[in-house]
């Protein structure tokens, strides 16, 4: 039993997910790092240390100069410290005979070696150092650097969820996952927004890990830089080799920046890496950082923010909370592993710098461009409309070509969702049958008794029961991998929200699953924008315009305002109170069609296509596809932008069904006041059946109010604009949304409201106002 186990179950449980030793130079690795003091003589204060593609110097007095010199002698570049004498130099090219100098001269060190982004580290020593199987301590990896971390073993349930009996784990070795993020993991008193309670349910030891310069880790922060994804390779091949890890290989688990972590060490393909189960990830930097080429500054620069305030030194006025706590109490090697903190790269800087897209920046930080690299067993699961990350997780499924043994689950729902009864079963079987290598009955089934604690904690919704689950229901360990392999690739959970025996528990109306995605057989349906408000399955006769004042401010920044959690219409309960608003009249342009004469399928992304005349060279646009009831009410389902002068499409990675806009500086182009030119709005992800007698419709207008959390308050232009649409043979504006043919849709329309991350309203006309063609 682990020490300090008063630990309050409503922390462990809540799943509130962030809206997100360089010191010790005796301790640094010669073999990795080349460190050295002076080169000759007395020797310096200070201590200098190669590192990958880094060099870091530490022991300085605030604010001296240094100078890092190569091989031969020459400058390669001088900075000054910070104010607790720490000190990195960023982007050195690697290789031996670096040293650093007091700048203007004095000490020096001796020579030093800077590591390559080679997966593989120059010795494998370091990962011979031994990790207790419980507790809390520090892991070195191979530039010395000591990352935190919380060992928990399943037993640690028993401390967390009173009542609940853990499975009965076998003496020995036990099953290990990884749990790695720049929150707050480490924390003895429980991981900050992780979910290592869940999986020590399921048997499994768990090392909950913060990347370097967060918490109580060493080193300096920077978002997935590749020295962090090394870090990740180092701890997986440090734990894997400790007496108490089964198989001597590890798993990796966690929810948002835990699952997208996943994703960046697994493409290194570190040896005694098991299986990888990413959940509630983003695809890509510009999906969520810049939808459409506009700044999303209501989430994705607020968790901006406050990982750059949580990298900071610990303290009063800065770092994580409970890292300053431990070095109140007496945790030496915290308190030095916070000198190179105030080296953090400049997170905000970095947004400002990259407002378009730059390959060479932005895809090492999109997985979509490394997941082929995978080869190891993965599990994913997403939600269409997740509030933070953005519905465009899906495009992962087509890129990740390096493993056969892949499953994926998607749904609407909210960030949480991912862990919905259905997600969590197959979550569980999975992580049984590809890590812990047993059969996932006896292990999955405290899970049953537990369900009711976990959904009321995580989502605050009580009464919420685990399904019955086939895989769990083999008696054996080869039955159980014969059936998972059976299993199709694509899982989409339909109408969540409408299954349970409430309406917003999460539980699906119904599921499909596929062998592929984009879904075989998909066919791209337009509705083509029509006189009168309409859509229609042919372009109209004749030329037509409409137009609206464009004003971002038309609409609240966000159609919610309560808990972005759980606890007091919490955004994760089960019916939580929407503001979602139908834009003010002459605001937007709004087109409906007809009634469906069949339950209709869209599971993709899909566009808006439009010709646009603006009276500025720029404006910001955003599409909401909705589907309206025959009961008189209109439920959200997707939404899309673009900005203006970036509507240029990446000719090379679209496609009919999922448009790709290119965002490179290069393509800039102002919209010409005179003419139409084509715009197109490229929609995120859905899994959506529309029932037969609704109709679907498309609201243009500014972005803003539609989204719970996502906003844009650094739209353009920055007054108002006058915008307006055409539609006709020869200039055909359409809706395409790619649909499903054949899916039976064995339910009714879901409760409304119930659907989980789809607010629903009462239906209100719109009438749009007519302009000059």
């Amino acid at each position: 039993m682990r020490r300090g186990s008063a630990i309050e179950s409503r922390w462990r449980l809540r799943l509130t997910l962030g809206c997100a030793a360089l010191g010790c130079a005796a301790l640094t690795l010669l073999f990795a790092t080349g460190r050295a003091g002076a080169a000759s003589g007395g020797g310096p204060t200070f201590r200098a240390h190669g590192s990958v593609e880094q060099v870091y110097v530490t022991g300085l007095r605030p604010r001296a100069r240094m100078t890092l010199l190569n091989h031969s002698g020459r400058k390669v570049a001088t900075k000054r410290a910070d104010g607790l004498g720490g000190l990195l130099f960023r982007h050195v090219r690697p290789g031996a005979g670096y040293r650093v100098r007091l700048a203007g001269g004095g000490a020096k060190s001796g020579p030093l070696r800077v590591l390559s982004t080679r997966s593989a580290p120059p010795s494998t020593k370091t990962y011979k150092q031994q990790i207790p199987p419980d507790g809390y301590g520090y892991l070195r990896t191979r530039d010395g650097t000591k990352l935190a971390i919380d060992v928990h073993p399943p037993q640690d349930v028993t401390n967390a969820v009173p009542g609940v009996e853990p499975p009965t784990v076998p003496s020995g070795p036990t099953p290990t996952l990884i749990e790695y993020s720049g929150y707050g993991y480490a924390n003895p008193a429980g991981p900050v927004n992780g979910i290592a309670i869940l999986a020590n349910l399921m048997g499994f030891t768990v090392v909950d890990v913060n990347m370097r310069g967060t918490g109580c880790s060493g080193g300096a922060y920077d978002f997935f830089e590749p020295l962090q994804n090394l870090d990740g390779y180092d701890v997986i091949e440090t734990v894997a080799r400790q007496p108490w890890v089964l198989h001597h290989k590890v798993g990796m688990m966690g929810i948002s920046y835990g699952g997208i972590s996943q994703l960046f060490t697994a493409q290194l393909d570190p040896p005694h890496l098991a299986a990888i189960s990413p959940i509630s990830v983003l695809d890509q930097v510009q999906t969520t950082l810049y939808p459409g080429g506009i700044l999303n500054t209501g989430f994705a620069v607020a968790w901006t923010k406050e990982r750059a305030y949580e990298a900071k030194p610990a303290s009063p006025h800065g770092g994580q909370a409970w890292a300053y706590e431990r070095i109140q109490e007496g945790d030496q090697i915290c308190k030095k592993n916070q000198v190179l903190h105030g080296e953090a790269a400049d997170l905000i800087g970095k947004i400002r710098a990259n407002n378009h897209y730059r390959p060479k920046v932005a895809d090492p930080l999109s997985p979509i461009t490394f997941v082929h690299k995978i080869k190891v067993p993965v599990y994913m699961a997403c939600q269409f409309t997740d509030e933070q990350t953005g519905g465009h997780c899906p495009t992962l499924a087509e890129h990740m070509t390096g493993t056969r043994r892949k499953w994926f689950t998607y749904t609407n729902g909210t960030h949480v969702d991912s862990l919905d009864p259905e997600t969590y079963n197959r979550w569980c079987d999975f992580l049984q049958i590809f890590v812990a290598k047993r059969t996932p009955g006896p292990f999955c089934a405290p899970n049953q008794g537990a369900a009711p604690v976990i959904y009321q904690e995580a989502m605050g919704i009580p009464g919420v029961t685990m399904p019955p689950d086939p895989i769990q229901e083999q008696p054996t360990y080869a039955g159980a991998l014969a059936a998972f392999k059976q299993l199709k690739p694509i899982r989409v959970l339909f109408d969540s929200g409408a299954g349970g025996s409430s309406a917003g528990q999460p539980k699906p109306g119904f599921e499909r699953s596929f062998n592929r995605l984009p879904i075989p057989g998909v066919k791209a349906h337009a509705w083509y924008l029509s006189a009168k408000g309409g859509l229609r399955d042919k372009p109209p006769a004749g030329s037509h315009a409409d137009t609206f004042r464009w004003d971002a401010h038309a609409l609240p920044l966000t159609d919610f305002t309560g808990s972005t959690s759980t606890g007091d219409n919490g955004l994760w309960t089960a019916t939580p109170d929407y503001q979602w608003k139908q834009n003010p009249p002459g605001s937007a342009v709004s087109y409906l069609a007809r009634p469906l004469p069949s339950d209709t399928t869209v599971i993709g992304a899909g566009a808006v296509h439009l010709w646009v005349r603006s009276s500025t060279p720029n404006v910001d646009l955003q599409a909401t596809v909705t589907e309206v009831r025959p009961d008189g009410k209109e439920t959200f389902v997707q939404d899309g932008w673009v900005r203006g002068n970036e509507r240029k499409l990446d000719r090379r990675k679209s496609t009919p069904l999922e448009p790709v806009l290119s965002l490179r500086k290069s393509a800039v182009s102002p919209l010409p006041a005179d003419r139409f030119v084509r715009v197109t709005i490229p929609l995120y992800y859905e899994g959506h059946a529309y029932r037969a007698g609704s109709r679907i419709r498309v609201t243009i207008a500014a972005p803003n109010g539609a989204q719970p959390i996502w906003s844009f308050s650094q739209t353009r232009p920055k007054g108002h604009a006058r915008v307006s649409i055409a539609y006709s043979k020869r200039l055909p504006s359409r809706l395409t949304l790619p649909v499903v043919p054949g899916v039976d849709v064995p339910t009714e329309l879901p409760p409304c409201p119930g659907l989980r991350g789809e607010p629903c309203r009462d239906y209100q006309p719109f009438q749009n106002r007519t302009a000059t063609p």
